[in-house]
């Protein structure tokens, strides 16, 4: 699959420490991101769509949480003190576990700016048929936890209450109308096995119909790159092996989500779902939580611009 835009594999100066951890971590054994092979083109919900499963005797996509469900929030309020207090932040998670059942919602064209597209995605799952929306799901409860205990209001676009969707331009609207000082959409990708690692998208510079990311490409390139260094630092995975020439970034000017944000936003692909090794990271709870974790410093290091 083909990707239309690449970053050059260096980072902006407010965030040079990111690129010092992904540089430590591809120097380091153990890192995970085992040899290259072609690139693969994600699908319009921001991942590798191509035909993503609906469930099957061989595949189940599981609708359940997963039984290690992450931890609660420690009793904390929509908004409290701490460094991220009078911070607002959206939370995407990527696509519903029931879209496959609503095809026809779900395949209705919407405005992205420049062009129409998909409502939104199936997404993708493991070989085993654990479904990115659920993976998705469960780091956005965990992100939603660690940064409420830093005292942000946290208002992720969908939790489990809607029977598909939502569509890709209303998440972004969701994250418009909150005013949000940082915007992530969670995914996992569904390339080809040895594909491995993960990586950030970031807005490329779009102005057509009502699309334009002219104030934006700047701040979410910053919160992307800060993601990507500390995602690095927590999980130990590498970037991807397959975009984005092993930086940990994309930029991409097709996604609604991004192209209609008029707040800054990144989406980030936390591995590959159809290879085994990532696949057996994305299904582990205690990698899920380093993810959350690792997302989690990356937008408070943007926040406090440190």
């Amino acid at each position: 699959m083909r990707h239309d835009e690449s970053v050059p594999p260096t980072f902006r100066r407010p965030a040079v420490f990111a690129a010092a951890a992904i540089a430590l971590c591809l120097g380091a054994a153990g890192c995970g991101g085992d040899g290259g092979t072609a690139q693969a083109r994600p699908g319009p919900g921001g991942v590798a769509a191509s035909s993503p499963p609906a469930p099957s005797s061989s595949a189940p996509v599981r609708t359940t949480p997963s039984p290690s469900k992450p931890p609660a929030s420690p009793s904390a309020p929509e908004t409290g003190s701490g460094p991220l207090a009078g911070r607002t932040v959206v939370i995407d998670p990527g696509h519903n576990p029931r879209n496959y059942l609503h095809t026809a919602e779900i395949n209705r064209q919407v405005d992205i700016g420049t062009t129409h597209k998909e409502c939104d995605t199936t997404g993708t799952s493991t070989n085993a048929g654990y479904a990115e929306a659920e993976f998705t799901l469960d780091v956005s409860h965990r992100l939603r936890a660690l940064l409420r205990a830093q005292g942000a209001k946290v208002i992720l676009t969908y939790d489990d209450d809607r029977p598909f969707g939502p569509c890709v331009d209303e998440r972004a609207r969701i994250g418009n109308k909150a005013g949000a000082d940082a915007v992530v959409s969670v995914h996992a990708d569904g390339s080809a096995a040895g594909n491995r690692g993960f990586h950030v998208i970031l807005p490329a510079l779009v102005r057509g119909g009502s699309a334009d990311t002219s104030k934006i490409v700047g701040p979410s390139r910053d919160l992307g790159t800060r993601i990507a260094g500390l995602f690095v630092r927590s999980t130990g995975s590498s970037p991807s092996n397959y975009v984005g020439g092993n930086t940990g970034l994309d930029t991409r000017k097709d996604l609604g989500g991004l192209n209609l944000s008029t707040v800054p936003k990144v989406f980030i692909e936390c591995g590959n779902m159809r290879d085994p090794k990532d696949a057996a990271l994305l299904t582990s709870a205690g990698w899920r939580q380093k993810a959350a974790q690792g997302i989690a410093d990356g937008i408070s290091s943007y926040l406090n611009g440190q």
